[in-house]
């Protein structure tokens, strides 16, 4: 995910501002993080996944902002000026979803008990539940959960030294529940867009008129994807649609499945990977129980994208290809090393009377 940092307490005849990071309080090494002398500022779509944290941010309107964000961004972010005055700071702790369990409360699930090390109870917090994801369906809709104050992130420097690594062991949840809640009444459509629709309704057909942006994308077959609900923030309740097919996060939840090839990351990306033929057609985005966009998808086999090993695609396929070549060279090796076996045991001199 992405997370920006407001620059607090900064005097208003302050006109430009620093930031600082360190990974760890006094530490030596301090990373400056400043859009002078004529730094382009970076967009969200421009950025890989694990590129370095100088690459992946931006300052605007004095406040800081890192997409894609790492465990290895985690840290101590200042705000300040070239002169060494300090206006605010920043514990950020960023933990890793790879592990993180998903509960489905209306199968019966429950979230982890709380543990206790000593004075140490470590627990986990969850949000307030979101409004629904969409309206006017009857099957599973998942809701996230909001911050509640006053309590710190296991990896936060203010948990005790001596505690940190039992707080650290502590796996990340998501808790979903089904809701239901009715639409409500389609919007009326533009004047402009209206007199159009009765022109060419007099002429010939009526006309197909999205009821949200559409925007459509060519993608190369069995290459992968990653499409973002425009608007989206964390704590917002985000859905995918396929033309009219739901996809609920109790079957394309990331880690439902191990095989999975679409699935919804815990950041609310819809991802596809390995795009196949069957995968065109209009991806709809739902946001707070609201469709607020569409991404028409087509498919084709022309067209050429220059491969990079920053690309989790390129290097799954570089993985695979390096561990079936190793198989082979073993069982290769195996092979030849039981026949000279067999053949030095059956050459050799017999000595024995």
């Amino acid at each position: 995910m992405s997370f920006e940092l407001p620059c607090h307490c900064k005097p208003e005849e302050v006109p430009a501002v620093v930031w600082f990071y360190q990974q760890h309080l006094g530490s030596s090494h301090t990373k400056v993080l400043t859009d002078f002398d004529g730094r382009v500022l970076t967009e969200a779509a421009q950025v890989r996944v694990g590129s370095d944290m100088l690459t992946r941010f931006s300052i605007r309107m004095f406040s800081l902002l890192v997409f894609r964000a790492q465990p290895e961004d985690s840290g101590l972010y200042f705000c300040g000026t070239r002169k060494g005055d300090y206006f605010y700071a920043y514990d950020v702790d960023i933990q890793n979803s790879e592990g993180m369990v998903a509960t489905f409360q209306d199968e019966g699930q429950e979230p982890f008990a709380d543990e206790y090390y000593g004075h140490l109870r470590v627990f986990t917090t969850f949000w307030e539940w979101t409004p629904c994801d969409r309206c006017g369906s009857p099957d599973l809709s998942p809701r996230y959960l909001k911050a509640v104050p006053d309590v710190v992130s296991c990896g936060s420097r203010a948990v005790p030294r001596k505690l940190q690594t039992n707080a650290r062991h502590h796996t990340p949840e998501l808790l979903v529940r089904s809701c239901i809640v009715p639409c409500e009444k389609t919007k009326t459509i533009r004047e402009g867009v209206l007199a159009i629709i009765n022109y060419v309704s007099k002429v010939g057909g009526r006309p197909w008129v999205p009821q949200v942006p559409i925007q459509f994308h060519q993608q190369r077959l069995g290459h992968g994807l990653i499409i973002s609900c425009p608007g989206a923030r964390p704590e917002h309740a985000v859905a995918w649609d396929k033309d009219r097919q739901h996809l609920y996060r109790t079957q394309y939840l990331k880690g439902v499945n191990r095989s999975m090839r679409v699935f919804i990351d815990h950041g609310n990306q819809l991802h596809i990977r390995f795009t196949q033929l069957d995968d065109r057609g209009i991806y709809y985005c739902w946001r707070q129980g609201v469709r607020v966009a569409g991404f028409r998808l087509g498919v084709t086999s022309r067209g050429r994208y220059p491969a990079s090993l920053s690309d989790p695609e390129t290097r799954s396929a570089v993985e695979l290809t390096l561990i079936g070549y190793l198989f082979i060279t073993a069982v290769f090796v195996t092979i030849h090393l039981c026949r000279c076996c067999c053949y030095l045991f059956q050459c050799c001199p017999n000595f024995s009377p």
